[in-house]
């Protein structure tokens, strides 16, 4: 058999089988989501967003051949390189790049323009991987601690000056993958405990009840550590921490841009204000329930119609799905996206060399992130922050970014027995 013969076998068809089924079902779904019955034109029309997504979708293809044609090892070897190039874009693009509603966030030329934040995650992904593949990282240390998350934060920080606070709460998802790869628990118990007093103490304004709940957080961590004491006092220290941070977010939340502090509070009184911030979320479930179980129809979707629901192509572009395919479609696309992730999971376990696994699990994470955060936005349950469906969402940099992300994975699993060749 042929080497090349040999390297198609070991390509993983089931992945790129459910990635070209969500790219097809997102085109379709963008196409109804400018649809208008008083100018009738065709998908492929090419001055409509589904002909413009049908030239991204086309690219893509092409970026795809590119990776899948290239070396294996360049991907290893490039990550440094690539992170660092795309850190000096990150820099350079408050100054250059185009003002979009009071963010900066693509450069470029003439119509050609990207945005840096979505194409830094691959780099990111492969930054990490090329950091932590060393024999010698270790995350239990926290010297190794510091050198992972300096990698994700640099690229955070950078994306909050744009501002784009939506896109930089994604790389929080590379935390995922340093947890499999052994970050130590406590930093996650932490982190949710934070969460969870940050969401008692906007949802609620009694502040009896917040410090009862407060308290029974608390309790919990002590409990945690309760075989040694030295814990107990540091998890006291920390219960101190918490309870002076649970009554300092209103004063946080203050300082955040108005239309951020507004959804925010959208989210805990849906009714606050209907006509106004609360407008996209609101028309977002009225369509996905309206569906019912079968949907309306292609096409058929009053709301998406009419353009009920802003940014329906985009970020809210699942509230079509729900309209028109109702419950059954809206399940089948689900699915799909936990089929993929599944899938994912079983090949960065059988992963043997360190760098391929550790990217496979970064892919992973970006991607189950959107899922969740995209599909929880438009039906009420996360703010509105402007996270796009992958493989699903209107905009070439978003499709590109998830393409070359999930491709060069695919790439590195195909040739894992070379790559399982040079360490043995």
């Amino acid at each position: 058999m042929r080497q090349d013969d040999l390297y198609i076998n070991k390509i993983d068809w089931i992945s790129i089988a459910i990635y070209a089924v969500l790219v097809i079902i997102g085109w379709i779904n963008i196409y109804a989501a400018v649809y208008d019955e008083q100018s009738i034109k065709s998908i492929f029309d090419f001055s409509i967003n589904s002909g413009k997504q049908l030239v991204w979708i086309g690219t893509a293809v092409l970026l795809i051949t590119v990776i899948m044609v290239a070396d294996y090892r360049l991907f290893e070897n490039l990550a440094l390189i690539l992170y660092g190039f795309f850190i000096i874009l990150l820099i350079i693009t408050p100054f250059i790049g185009k003002e979009v509603n009071g963010q900066i966030l693509s450069v470029g030329f003439g119509n050609f323009r990207i945005q840096p934040a979505e194409f830094a995650k691959f780099a990111t992904a492969l930054a990490l991987a090329k950091v932590m593949e060393r024999p010698i990282f270790d995350l239990g240390q926290i010297k190794y601690q510091i050198q992972a998350i300096a990698v994700i934060m640099v690229p955070v920080i950078l994306i909050m000056l744009q501002p784009d606070t939506g896109t930089a709460m994604v790389y929080f998802a590379f935390f995922i993958m340093l947890y499999r790869e052994g970050m130590p628990q406590w930093y996650y118990v932490l982190g949710l405990s934070f969460v969870a007093i940050t969401l008692l103490s906007l949802g609620i304004e009694n502040n009896l009840y917040l410090a009862i709940a407060v308290g029974v957080i608390i309790l919990i961590l002590i409990l945690l550590g309760k075989k040694k004491i030295p814990r107990i006092l540091s998890l006291i220290g920390i219960g101190i921490l918490i309870v002076g941070y649970s009554y300092s977010i209103d004063y946080v939340v203050s300082k955040l841009p108005e239309h951020q502090q507004n959804r925010i509070m959208v989210l805990f009184n849906p009714n606050l204000d209907p006509l106004g911030v609360g407008w996209n979320v609101t028309q977002s479930k009225i369509a996905i329930g309206s569906g019912g179980f079968f949907g309306k129809g292609y096409l058929e979707g009053t709301q998406t119609k009419f353009d009920f629901v802003p940014e329906q192509h985009t970020d809210f572009i699942f509230c079509t799905l729900g309209e028109e395919f109702g419950w059954l479609g809206s399940f089948v696309v689900i699915g799909l996206f936990c089929a993929l992730l599944i899938r994912l999971v079983m090949l960065a376990e059988r992963q043997k060399n360190r760098f391929s696994r550790i990217y496979g699990y970064c892919v992973i994470s970006i991607l189950l992130f959107h899922f969740m955060i995209n599909i929880a936005m438009t039906v009420g349950l996360f703010p509105v922050v402007g996270i796009p469906l992958p493989f699903f969402s209107y905009g070439g940099s978003s499709l590109w970014s998830f393409t070359i992300l999930l491709f060069i994975f695919i790439k590195l699993d195909s040739h894992r027995i070379q790559l399982l060749s040079r360490i043995g």
